[in-house]
């Protein structure tokens, strides 16, 4: 949500910004609205004291045993204006609110102008991408050989897009949350929380995915939504919260189910897991005072790509561009991790991570404001987000940088504890069910 006090003093600024994600003149629309507004308001208060002076003459009339029903019709009058005053409040009011809730974040400057993935800024690169004597598979060539990743039976269960994970693959599953999660928890001094997920609409009004993405979403008959990350409980914590500056920063960490419709994604990614109905990751919150949260971002950053540097993943990172970066951020760093075994055992780079700054967009939006200690002022904090990492493109990765010729995949040495101490999975065919 958008501070209105802000359009009405930088309209031009606002417009040139809001350019940048291909919305022009909206702020003379605000405006207009915002001054009807005001005007209502200001008669309002007009009316409102012109009845009291009437209320109170009448009173003292009413003590002088004088005739008073001319007044009382003015005060009735003046009644039944200020109620139909009130009802053009409320209405402007909505008018105004719908727009503004449905305006994207302002980009950080540091964004670069763009209007594909391709104008996306490369900022570093890490890791040496894996050679093969033998042309790379994919995770599903690979998990379908050895009966251990089932989209037909996750079909029949639940319809497309869905997968049934069993013996090795569901290991590596639990395996790699635990070690993220650890990471997180010990070295990264994360707060662990288990969310609910589910959600009410405030929830997601609160981070920016409703109104406007309705239908990437998933809802229920009681007026509940599965959550699409855990960024939406966890940030929602502080909704309506004033803050003791003390508390600040707040560092969360969850594993959780996600739950997408991927509504306007039809025909992207159809084979195997990349682009999932559901599917699980490890997220990070992060509350902090505005003057912090650029430098926290950073930090995010590193936190996911200290986890794909443990399980010695290639990787890069690139700074989204104003058409690429999403509708609540800032600014996001999407890390991206090589598959080898995608476009046909070419390989490519494919998003594992996006953190992000949503600077005071998602605290405006959600009332969540802390203290000042000296000078008690209220002010809003500045949320971000980041994944740590998407659990299923980590396990995708890992299967094709570590994949064998006979098709099994060595185990990265930091996660063998987690896997009752196998080194290499996929050795022999399952044929339980």
């Amino acid at each position: 949500m958008h501070n209105i006090k802000f359009i009405r003093e930088n309209s031009e600024l606002f417009d040139n910004e809001m350019k940048k994600r291909k919305i022009e003149g909206i702020s003379k629309i605000i405006l207009d609205l915002d001054n009807k507004l005001r005007s209502f308001k200001t008669k309002s208060q007009v009316l409102q004291n012109k009845r009291n002076l009437v209320s109170k003459k009448i009173g003292q009339l009413i003590r002088e045993s004088k005739n008073v029903s001319t007044l009382q019709e003015e005060v009735k009058n003046y009644k039944n204006s200020l109620i139909n005053l009130e009802v053009s409040i409320k209405k402007t009011n909505l008018e105004l609110d719908k727009i503004l809730i449905n305006l994207p974040n302002l980009l950080d400057n540091e964004v670069p102008i763009g209007f594909s993935e391709k104008d996306n800024k490369l900022i570093k690169t890490w890791g040496k991408k894996p050679s093969f004597e033998f042309s790379p598979k994919d995770h599903v060539t690979i998990g379908e050989k050895f009966n251990q990743m089932d989209f037909k039976v996750g079909a029949k269960l639940s319809g497309t897009r869905f997968v049934l994970l069993k013996n090795e693959m569901a290991l590596l599953e639990r395996a790699l949350t635990s070690f993220m999660i650890d990471i997180n928890v010990l070295e990264f001094g994360h707060l662990e929380v288990s969310p609910p997920y589910l959600v009410n609409s405030e929830a997601l009004i609160g981070t920016g995915q409703l109104p406007k993405f309705a239908d990437d979403l998933f809802k229920t008959e009681s007026d509940k939504w599965l959550i699409p990350t855990a960024e939406v409980p966890l940030t929602n914590i502080v909704r309506n919260e004033i803050l003791d500056e003390d508390k600040l920063p707040i560092k969360l960490v969850s594993h959780t189910p996600c739950f997408r419709s991927e509504a306007g994604a039809a025909g992207k990614d159809t084979r195997g897991m990349i682009r999932q109905h559901q599917f699980s990751k490890v997220e990070m919150v992060s509350i902090v005072k505005p003057d912090e949260s650029n430098q926290e971002l950073l930090r995010l950053t590193k936190c996911a790509e200290k986890i794909l540097q443990k399980l010695k993943l290639p990787y890069r990172v690139v700074i989204l561009c104003s058409e690429d970066t999403g509708f609540s951020s800032s600014k996001t760093f999407d890390i991206e991790v090589w598959l080898p075994g995608q476009q046909n055992g070419k390989g490519e780079f494919r998003e594992i991570s996006s953190c992000s700054n949503c600077k005071d967009f998602q605290s405006r939006r959600m009332n969540a404001r802390f203290r000042d200690k000296e000078t008690k002022q209220l002010s809003f904090v500045h949320t971000l987000n980041g994944s740590c990492l998407a659990v299923g493109r980590t396990m995708i990765a890992i299967i094709e940088n570590y994949q064998q010729s006979d098709g099994s995949v060595i185990v990265p040495d930091v996660l063998q504890k987690y896997m009752y101490g196998k080194k290499v999975i996929f050795l022999d065919q399952n044929e339980n069910f």
